[in-house]
């Protein structure tokens, strides 16, 4: 009888916790297609989460940035590259960004920034206005940006209920409770 009681402790205290996943598609109104939206799981009560060692980056290459939209973990620093032969610059007029401003460099050089609180910063270059790319920070590692079909997944999600929030650089955001048990289903449709 111990025997099955030790082996039966030992199996529950070794049962990892459940994660699923979240999956779907987002229906986008107004927009040619539906890509880079950024899903993402809003902020969990008594929860924080630390920000990566790594860095994410951002390359300026052929007078774009790439990529246009990049989701990070609140706390994440950004390199952003410069590729191209000609000096780039990299500011974003936002407050939630404290307004930075790199400066200009030349090719081969990487500028940082690290985002600090939940924000959807609008990155610009001074020296070639048609240039324009977001980072969205936010609150929780479990985000996800779109195909141009719409679908999405947010892999390993622990089960539980969230309020799951859509964000798209030209329709308005949306956001629903959702309860993750497993691989878990959602829809979103945002419009202008």
């Amino acid at each position: 009888m111990k025997t099955l009681l030790f082996g039966t402790l030992i199996l529950v205290v070794a049962a990892p916790v459940v994660a699923g996943d979240i999956h779907g598609k987002v229906s986008c109104k107004g927009t040619r297609d539906c890509a880079n939206a950024v899903v993402y799981v809003d902020t969990i009560a008594g929860k924080t989460f630390p920000a990566p060692q790594a860095h994410e980056k951002i390359n300026q290459q052929n007078l774009v940035f790439d990529p246009h939209v990049l989701p990070v973990l609140v706390g994440t620093t950004v390199d952003f590259l410069n590729s191209d032969t000609v000096q780039h610059n990299v500011f974003s007029p936002d407050a939630c960004a404290e307004k930075f401003n790199l400066g200009t460099w030349p090719k081969g050089q990487v500028r940082s920034y690290t985002f600090k609180k939940d924000c959807v910063a609008t990155l610009l270059c001074k020296v070639h206005a048609e240039m324009e790319a977001y980072v969205v920070a936010v609150p929780t590692p479990y985000y996800a940006v779109t195909k141009p079909d719409g679908s999405f997944k947010i892999a390993d999600v622990p089960d539980g209920a969230y309020t799951v929030k859509v964000w798209h650089p030209k329709l308005k955001a949306a956001s629903k409770p959702l309860t993750v048990a497993g691989p878990t289903e959602a829809a979103f449709e945002i419009a202008k």
